[in-house]
């Protein structure tokens, strides 16, 4: 077994350690997932989600491509990590994965 030293990077997560404290960050992934998702210029929002949006499996809009719904949801489940804030909203998008609208690819975006 080798000593490698402290840990700074470990499947997208980001660690500094100081002698009382170690912070983790995901903020190399969650720019990944912008540029992935064509989002590098969105403007941030104060809420993660409208309040009391109710998603449906049936919808008017567009089908978009679920494999492409699914890697947007499972990114997001994995940046809860970090940010739990977001777990509720991405809960909610994750529920309606089988069948995604276009409504719902923008909720998710």
């Amino acid at each position: 077994m080798t000593d490698l030293g402290l840990m700074h990077y470990c499947l997208g997560v980001e660690v500094w350690q100081e002698p009382d404290h170690i912070f983790i960050s995901q903020s190399k992934y969650t720019g990944e997932i912008l540029k992935a998702f064509g989002m590098t210029e969105c403007k941030s929002v104060g809420t993660p989600m409208e309040v009391e949006l109710k998603l449906s499996t049936e919808d008017t809009s567009p089908l978009v491509d679920e494999r492409l719904y699914w890697k947007l949801v499972g990114s997001l489940i994995y940046l809860c990590n970090t940010r739990p804030d977001i777990s509720f909203a991405v809960g909610v998008v994750s529920r309606v994965s089988k069948k995604s609208w276009e409504n719902h690819w923008n909720v998710g975006m």
